[in-house]
């Protein structure tokens, strides 16, 4: 079955692939283990003169590659340019700092290991398989290749099924940058396949940014052949509104964090708890900069939102709110699909949700905002913590108590006080709870796919 690209936009067909055989999946780990082989002795020097070369490539093909994003998954051209300005720049960031966060570590005082000398050093495991999403083609990738290139590791990339055009660009551009052939491979394949790539003994270890459930089979065949994962599942993340913040900067700030990339982040607000004395006039400005957010072309530079990446995406989002208006909800904002091609859905504002609607806890991967009212900070903790997830979250308040409060109670992997969450390399990324194991970016980032090794002599 072929491996298609089609505009979401339009749902029309922009090109199709073959899938690769096992026999090619064969081929290809086979290359990566030759590339790991020549990868693991090679200096920090030699790997970021190449890393920053491909940064420098890629940068060059920003509007090329941009508009082939926006075409493929349906993200808006000018944030297409800005996932790849920032990959370029977590690329960069590796390789200036590589060295560092894998420098030998040596123990103060070896003597109280009974050794005259004791350290630690990091050395790269192997083959590393990433299973990627859609909604960041570029920066999920990168954000996982850079680190893991830079360690020593060879790479391979089972991307979304839905934008090939992306992997296939990421096939190359490490190779233009100078790796060895092989050291990051792309496998054209399906989510089926996956399982024996990952029980390949030539595999060290597996990474996965998606769902809940493929996060959880990748876990298991993973712990079953005894290798490590790091995962990051999604979230439903909380927007925390207190009486002290500033309303017009938070209501701006949850409009964009609700909506940027169509709605479609793992890190977006879906969740907007409101302090009860504050909660008229925080939505009377929520609901007019959601309604004015204007839909269509994501080529257009006067488009906000573009279409949805699939067509069963904007089901599932269909369905959720549905839910939740045959139990009673109010939607003051959108909630209505419109006609025409494309799988379009509208900025959409759902009021009074209760625990018995899917919105309450289930992530909404669309431009959907539920919103609720808490008393006081302990009920919004409360709210904000009654989830499975745990992946980030974000508090308005300006005071000091609060920031203190919430940043000891939320059960998340982050807390962004007066701000939206957003991925920065120089800051671990990863939630608790079911939003997944491990952490990327940062120093923690690339020593995820190290073996620490301690070493001691006398």
């Amino acid at each position: 079955m072929a491996i298609t690209s089609i505009n979401p936009a339009t749902g029309e067909l922009l090109r199709e692939f073959p899938p690769h055989s096992p026999e090619d999946v064969r081929d290809r780990i086979e290359q990566a283990q030759r590339a790991f082989l020549k990868m693991k002795d090679t200096d920090f020097e030699t790997r970021a003169a190449w890393m920053r070369k491909a940064a420098d490539l890629m940068e060059a093909d920003v509007d090329e590659l941009g508009k082939t994003l926006t075409l493929e998954m349906g993200k808006t051209f000018e944030q297409a340019r800005a996932e790849i300005l920032k990959s370029a720049k977590v690329m960069r960031f590796y390789a200036d700092r590589a060295a560092e966060f894998l420098a030998p570590e040596e123990l103060d005082d070896p003597s109280s290991v009974g050794a005259k000398k004791a350290y630690t050093v990091y050395e790269p495991m192997g083959v590393i398989l990433a299973v990627m999403p859609w909604n960041y083609p570029i920066w999920q990738v990168v954000r996982f290749a850079a680190p893991t290139l830079m360690a020593g590791n060879a790479a391979l990339l089972k991307h979304a099924s839905n934008v090939p055009q992306a992997a296939l660009y990421l096939d190359e551009i490490f190779l233009r940058g100078g790796f060895p052939e092989g050291a990051f491979r792309s496998l054209l394949i399906s989510s089926s396949a996956v399982e024996g790539v990952i029980r390949d003994r030539r595999v060290a270890a597996v990474t996965l940014t998606g769902s809940e459930p493929a996060g959880r089979s990748v876990a298991a065949i993973a712990g079953s052949e005894v290798k490590h994962s790091v995962l990051e599942l999604g979230g439903s993340d909380p927007f925390i509104v207190m009486p002290t913040a500033d309303l017009d900067e938070a209501a701006s700030m949850a409009v964009k964090s609700r909506t940027i990339n169509n709605g479609q982040a793992c890190i977006n607000a879906k969740r907007f708890i409101v302090h009860a004395d504050v909660y008229d006039e925080f939505m009377e400005r929520f609901n007019r900069q959601m309604a004015d957010l204007k839909v269509g072309d994501p080529m257009n530079p006067g488009t906000d939102i573009g279409p949805l990446a699939t067509s069963s995406g904007r089901e599932d989002l269909i369905e959720l709110v549905e839910d939740a208006r045959s139990k009673g909800a109010d939607i003051p904002v959108g909630g209505t699909v419109p006609d025409g091609p494309g799988w379009f859905y509208p900025p959409t504002v759902v009021t009074g949700v209760t625990p018995d609607m899917r919105l309450y806890a289930e992530e909404a991967f669309g431009p959907v905002a539920a919103v609720l009212q808490a008393a006081d900070a302990a009920e919004a903790v409360r709210i904000a913590n009654d989830t499975t997830f745990g992946l980030s979250s974000a508090v308005w308040t300006n005071s000091d108590d609060d920031v203190e409060f919430f940043t000891r109670s939320l059960d998340a992997g982050a807390v962004f006080v007066n701000g939206m969450s957003v991925s920065y390399p120089e800051l671990p990324f990863g939630g608790v709870k079911d939003s997944g194991i491990g952490r990327e970016l940062s120093a923690e980032g690339i020593r995820a796919f190290c073996n620490v090794k301690s070493v001691w002599r006398n």
